[in-house]
C-alpha cells in the first residue's frame, strides 16, 4: 500500500469518530482533505454536523462537499477536531505547519474537547525535528527573528517561498522553516521561542493530541500518548 493510501485510510477512519450533532475542527492539508471528503459523503448520508475550518483552503473544500461552517468567533467550544501532522512522538507531541495553517490549526485545537490526529505511518517519530519546523512570523523584521532562532540550535532557517516571492499564511504572516533536526525538549524549544519577538506562532503542539489514527499498510493503528 503507498503512502497516498495509508493517508486516506487514516483520514477516512477518523471521519468514522465523527457524530451526529457534533461541531467539528477541520485541518488543513492534503491528509485532511481524505477526512473531509468523507465527511461530506456521510453529511450526504445523512450525518448532522456543522465545521470549523483552520483555512480558506478548508473551508472551500467543506462547502465543496456540502460541510456547513462556522466562524471561530462565533463558538465557544469544538466537541472534535481531525487534522494531520507532520511528525509524531510516543508523547503525541506533534509538528504542524507544513501547509502553512499552524496558527488557526492551534486556535481550533486548543478550543476542542478532542484533537484526534490521523497520517501514515512514516510520520511517527521518536523524537521531533527531522521535519523542519514551522514558526510563523511577522512580516515586519523576519529577518531577525530568524537569527535569533538560530541561536536556539537550529542548523538553518529559511524563509518559505512560492516561486519566488515569501509564502503568505491566511493571517498575512511569514513562515520561517527551522530546521533543529532533532529537538530533546519540545516543550522548552516552544516556550524559547514564543519570547522572540515577532513571532506569530509555533508548529510544536505539546500535549494537546488525544488519540493518534495511522494508516499502516492496508490497517488502521490508534495510539494513545505514552509519557514522554
Amino acid at each position: 500500500m503507498t503512502i497516498e493510501q495509508e493517508k486516506r485510510l487514516a483520514g477516512e477512519a477518523a471521519a468514522e469518530l465523527v457524530e451526529s450533532g457534533m461541531l467539528v475542527g477541520l485541518g488543513t492539508g492534503s491528509t485532511a482533505a481524505f477526512a473531509i471528503r468523507r465527511l461530506g459523503e456521510r453529511v450526504r448520508e445523512g450525518l448532522r454536523i456543522r465545521g470549523v475550518a483552520t483555512s480558506r483552503q478548508t473551508a472551500e473544500l467543506a462547502g465543496a462537499v456540502g460541510i456547513e461552517t462556522m466562524d471561530i468567533g462565533q463558538v465557544e467550544r469544538i466537541d472534535l477536531t481531525i487534522d494531520g501532522a507532520d511528525e509524531i512522538d510516543p508523547a503525541l507531541n506533534l509538528i504542524k505547519g507544513g501547509g502553512g495553517a499552524l496558527f488557526r490549526e492551534k486556535i481550533v485545537a486548543a478550543a476542542s474537547a478532542r484533537l484526534v490526529i490521523f497520517a501514515d505511518h512514516t510520520k511517527l517519530v521518536p523524537h521531533l525535528g527531522a521535519f523542519p519546523l514551522p514558526v510563523e512570523v511577522n512580516p515586519f523584521g523576519w529577518q531577525l527573528a530568524a537569527t535569533r532562532i538560530r541561536g536556539l540550535g537550529a542548523k538553518e532557517v529559511s524563509l518559505r517561498r512560492v516561486a519566488d516571492c515569501a509564502f503568505v499564511t491566511d493571517n498575512h504572516g511569514y513562515v520561517l522553516d527551522c530546521h533543529f533536526q532533532q529537538i530533546t525538549n519540545p516543550a522548552d524549544l516552544a516556550d524559547q521561542l514564543r519570547r522572540i519577538t515577532g513571532v506569530m506562532e509555533i508548529g510544536l503542539f505539546i500535549g494537546m493530541a488525544d488519540l493518534a489514527v495511522l494508516g499502516d499498510g492496508g490497517s488502521v493503528r490508534r495510539i494513545q500518548p505514552t509519557p514522554a
